[in-house]
């Protein structure tokens, strides 16, 4: 079978963004949908749910997917106005700091519930109507590197994103006879609202020493591999974790000298 550039395109496929709002989601909502596809935003939050559907042209639902009810509600006003949903990104989460010592059992079941419980809800409802129309389709769950590494101070959003990880190579195996693929993409620092909001000058200079292409990542660099995933040039692509994080997985923990430039593993007298 020959590569036809016509095999990037989504036209007539219709994909839902959970978190979709602002940040990655957004970035990944404009992506998918200047490739042709019909987009539906799911994001609890209705100002940037509004904001970003008008940006982008998308159907905005507010939805908080850690509701079961919300999510089945929000999935038939998608196929009800856009059609069948083939195209899934699990998008939707955050942290806190949560020390080990310090976690409370609260705070683990809210870590959880906004990483990866939805990530089941999501893929569930959306695989079933798939398996039962006989359609295939992408689910992107989208990780973090800290899903990989250690997270000290964050143990619960970790091991709720390394959860998404695993998840993400069951499901594909279970939903493989069916013809539906599930990725997930894993970023390291990338420049979102939310990071910008928290984020000093210290913090973007030391990403240029960590990070091995010297910067931090661009929402759209997260959407294009998100538009390769859901698009049939990733059609023999499953159960995979693409590190879209300009280097630093591969790292593992080489960094550049501040002063020389050079690669060194740790902190060392050159620092």
């Amino acid at each position: 079978m020959a590569i036809d550039p016509s095999n990037i395109l989504l036209t007539g496929r219709v994909a839902v963004v959970t978190g979709g709002g602002e940040g990655i989601g957004r970035g990944i909502v404009a992506g998918l949908a200047a490739f042709g596809a019909k987009v539906a935003i799911w994001e609890r939050n209705p100002d940037t749910c509004g904001s970003a559907a008008d940006a982008t042209g998308a159907l905005g639902i507010v939805t908080d997917v850690r509701d079961s009810a919300q999510v089945d509600a929000a999935l038939e006003q998608t196929a009800d106005e856009l059609g069948a949903v083939s195209i899934l990104v699990n998008n939707a989460g955050g942290t806190f700091a949560s020390p080990l010592l310090e976690t409370t059992e609260n705070g683990w079941d809210a870590l959880y519930r906004s990483n990866l419980r939805h990530v089941l809800l999501c893929t569930q409802r959306v695989a079933r109507r798939l398996v039962d129309a006989d359609l295939p389709g992408s689910v992107i769950n989208v990780t973090s590197i800290e899903g990989w590494r250690a997270a000290p101070g964050y143990a619960a959003y970790a091991a709720a994103k390394a959860g998404v990880i695993n998840y993400t190579k069951t499901a594909a195996l279970e939903l493989a006879t069916h013809g539906i693929r599930v990725n997930a993409l894993a970023p390291d620092l990338t420049a979102t609202e939310g990071l910008m909001r928290v984020a000093h000058d210290g913090v973007l200079a030391t990403a240029n020493h960590m990070i091995p292409m010297g910067r931090v990542g661009h929402v759209d660099e997260m959407a294009s591999a998100a538009v390769f995933l859901a698009s049939d040039m990733a059609s023999y692509i499953t159960g995979q974790t693409i590190h879209v994080d300009g280097g630093t997985q591969a790292a593992g923990g080489w960094y550049h000298n501040p002063r020389t430039g050079d690669y060194q593993l740790g902190p060392g007298p050159d620092s």
